[in-house]
């Protein structure tokens, strides 16, 4: 008996001794809890930083928007891209239509940002590609807030402007189209289309096998439709997969119109043979569709020597139009810092609005052909549209079908591109050297 309650004894003081080691456990633990509560609740809150934005705003306002102001037109013209009044166009429509550019007094009665700070923060961003916090000595708001500026301007850009400067040709474009291309060789030649890379630098990881091309980096692709003036006409932007111009065109919505009977009828003859489909200019890589028409690759004939050289000039509109839009914004020639690829895409898609807006406004200053002898005497065109077209009329599948065929049909592109040799060595073989 004297045994077994020796055992007892032992046996509640090791269950004490393990209590009391779970008890200091737990005291612990919780201590440790209560300690990284209190931590949290001491940590300071983001810092706020009176940066005086009313003076922000008459700084700028002083500097280029006075009657005296301090910077001229022509430093205006450079730092914002555009002129002034269509700058203050765009400022006014976003002021009047968008919220978030409508200048309001907080609880203490103090006015927030002007439209005038939050316009210029977004076209710097865009226009130099710098961070979101460069221009805070200057306008004096936060990164934050210059990036929200960026946001909703470029989406109030799109919902403005859109439907505006970023359209498919009326008939009244498509015929001014038709004669500049026809007074540069070309019947039947409505622009040049071609693929533009953007490099997209925090691109998921998950998504690079999407968007990387040959050169290891991801990039998004920009397919574009642009005339002599540099007007895009056409843009489709962001679509996934190995991205090169083939890819692209098979996803792209530039044929939809002409598949679906919506687009205006346009004939027009060439060396005496009559056409009905517009055609653009491309390089090598584009099939031989009806609606491409590509250089010659080692010409050796003289005719063919000529056409390869107004072919391949004029083909370059396109490449003009990307090389000013990169150097207007160079948002767009650096690689894209968003990760949101929505985002981007309202980024590119408002940059190549603002370029039609500005090509617009300062079109007659570079205006290059001479359309006046079409304007004057309707019957010396050869290229015509058919302005009374209705463009709602219903279409069905074996209709989308043939057209589809037509549109891909080689014989009538080589038939063309005969033509067309022979149409611009008659026109300008006199002037052709042989030194070319």
């Amino acid at each position: 008996m004297a045994s077994s309650s020796t055992n007892d004894d032992l046996d509640n003081v090791y269950d004490d001794y393990l209590d009391d080691i779970l008890d200091e456990k737990c005291d612990n633990m919780f201590d440790a809890f209560i300690a990284r509560r209190e931590a949290k609740k001491k940590k300071k809150k983001r810092a706020y930083i009176e940066r005086e934005r009313e003076l922000g705003h008459n700084q700028l306002w002083n500097d280029y928007f006075t009657e005296d102001a301090t910077y001229p037109s022509i430093v205006f013209r450079r730092r914002f891209r555009m002129n002034k009044p269509l700058f203050m166009r765009i400022v006014d429509r976003l002021s009047q239509e968008v919220p978030y550019f409508q200048q309001r007094r907080n609880a203490t009665g103090r006015l927030g940002l002007s439209a005038l700070q939050k316009c210029t923060t977004a076209i710097r961003m865009m226009a130099y590609g710098c961070a979101a916090d460069a221009v805070d000595e200057y306008l004096r708001l936060g990164e934050s807030t210059a990036i929200l500026c960026l946001e909703n301007f470029t989406h109030g850009i799109i919902q403005l402007f859109g439907d505006e400067y970023l359209r498919r040709p009326t008939p009244e474009d498509l015929q001014r189209l038709l004669d500049e291309g026809e007074s540069r060789g070309f019947p039947g030649m409505i622009g040049s289309i071609d693929c533009m890379h953007w490099e997209w630098k925090n691109c998921h990881t998950a998504w690079k096998g999407q968007y990387t091309r040959g050169s290891g980096k991801p990039t998004i692709v920009l397919e574009a439709v642009a005339s002599h003036d540099l007007w895009i006409w056409h843009a489709f932007f962001g679509p996934p997969g190995t991205l090169n111009d083939i890819n692209v065109l098979d996803r792209s919505p530039v044929f939809d119109d002409i598949l679906h009977g919506r687009a205006p009828k346009v004939r027009y003859s060439v060396n005496g043979h009559q056409y009905k489909l517009p055609y653009y200019l491309t390089d090598g890589i584009y099939p031989k569709w009806t609606t491409f028409i590509q250089s010659i690759r080692l010409p050796q004939e003289p005719k063919h020597r000529m056409f390869a050289k107004m072919q391949e000039s004029v083909r370059k509109d396109v490449e003009r139009a990307f090389g000013v839009l990169q150097a207007r914004f160079a948002i767009i020639k650096n690689p894209a810092l968003m990760w949101d690829k929505e985002k981007i895409g309202k980024i590119m898609r408002a940059a190549v609005i603002l370029h039609n807006m500005i090509v617009e406004d300062e079109r007659g200053s570079y205006s290059l052909c001479d359309i006046s002898q079409f304007q004057q005497v309707d019957g010396s065109r050869a290229s015509h549209v058919d302005m009374s077209y209705s463009r709602n009329m219903p279409t069905n599948l074996t209709n989308m079908i043939g057209i589809r065929n037509e549109v891909r049909d080689n014989q009538i592109h080589d038939r063309l591109k005969a033509d067309l040799i022979e149409h611009i060595w008659n026109k300008f073989g006199h002037t052709f050297s042989y030194d070319d």
